[in-house]
């Protein structure tokens, strides 16, 4: 597609300030989320997104979507949602021969609405797509379109009648976002822009085929030892119990990040450089992504929940 990788992320680099430019064309302030979820796609990761409803965590998925000219599917996740409803089943048709109707789960990007609203099993039919990218109906196994990425948004408020996200559930996502309410000033934005009528027309800035190329010249991206070393032992330091753990740690974290961190890490950094227009990640890369990908894989003890501190401020402390 291009002659060379640096002349690839050159192009990279100014696609993604294209895509920004169009998306804030309906989508105010929130640049931090967008950028999370825009280098969540660049690494071919999925994304939790958690903010209490009406900030427009949908409205956002929705425009990504159409500014990359990806297939889009809303599911929204209830109590009485079975399996099948997001796979997909197979039918017996009028020649009794059966026939697999797909599921919404067979689009670029898949929005899991309030994920934590549905039982676990139910939960756990994401697992097999998210990580193998297809999914398997009666024994027979159908590759989902790519590129693929789950959305999934979680309201923090009201946990009653909802069912906590596994753990190993948890890891397959590999930014956890949070979304906080608007500034007034962007919020004044946002109400004039939604009450006066004005519609707005998205342009397509990226294609499928460039998505995926993006996705493997990112991997490509050289990164030197010690900005690897730093990613490592940033996830090693989150283990309580173990020879050489910090004080902090021990006190307040009962269970720290898997070696899934720390590939997130480097690829997250490594994307975190692309869109700056760098041609290889540094310490400081690896920081910005930190929060987002150790905050839902570190896990805070009763110490630390009667002390009030928050598992952002511990992982804060270790950076």
């Amino acid at each position: 597609m291009y002659n060379s990788d640096v002349e690839g992320l050159d192009a990279f680099a100014a696609k993604y300030k294209e895509l920004k430019a169009e998306i804030a064309k309906v989508i105010v302030g929130q640049d931090e989320v967008v950028k999370n979820i825009l280098i969540s796609v660049f690494s071919d990761g999925h994304s939790l997104l958690i903010g209490v409803p009406g900030l427009a965590k949908t409205l956002m998925v929705h425009t990504i979507a159409d500014v990359l000219d990806l297939s889009f599917t809303r599911i929204q996740f209830t109590p009485d949602l079975m399996p099948s409803d997001i796979v997909g089943s197979e039918i017996l048709d009028e020649n009794r021969k059966f026939h697999f109707n797909r599921g919404p789960i067979f689009a670029n990007i898949v929005l899991a609405d309030e994920i934590n609203r549905t039982p676990p099993k139910t939960q756990s039919a994401l697992l097999e797509a998210m990580q193998e990218r297809s999914v398997t109906i009666a024994g027979k196994k159908h590759k989902l379109d790519l590129p693929f990425f789950v959305l999934a948004t979680q309201n923090p408020i009201e946990q009653e009648g909802t069912y906590p996200l596994p753990e190993a559930q948890l890891d397959r996502f590999m930014f956890s976002i949070n979304l906080d309410y608007p500034s007034y000033e962007e919020e004044l934005n946002v109400v004039k822009s939604t009450t006066a009528g004005t519609k707005v027309s998205l342009n397509k800035k990226m294609t499928a085929q460039e998505i995926m190329y993006f996705q493997q010249l990112i991997r490509r991206i050289p990164i030197a030892d010690n900005v690897l070393e730093y990613a490592v032992k940033l996830v090693n330091n989150t283990r309580p119990n173990r020879e050489g753990s910090l004080a902090n740690v021990n006190n307040y974290i009962s269970w720290g990040a898997g070696p899934r961190a720390s590939q997130y890490l480097v690829l997250g950094a490594k994307a975190h450089a692309a869109v700056r227009g760098k041609y290889s990640p540094d310490i400081e890369d690896v920081q910005a992504v930190a929060l987002p990908i150790l905050r839902h894989r570190v896990f805070k003890n009763y110490k630390a929940e009667a002390e009030g501190l928050s598992i952002d401020k511990i992982i804060s402390g270790l950076l």
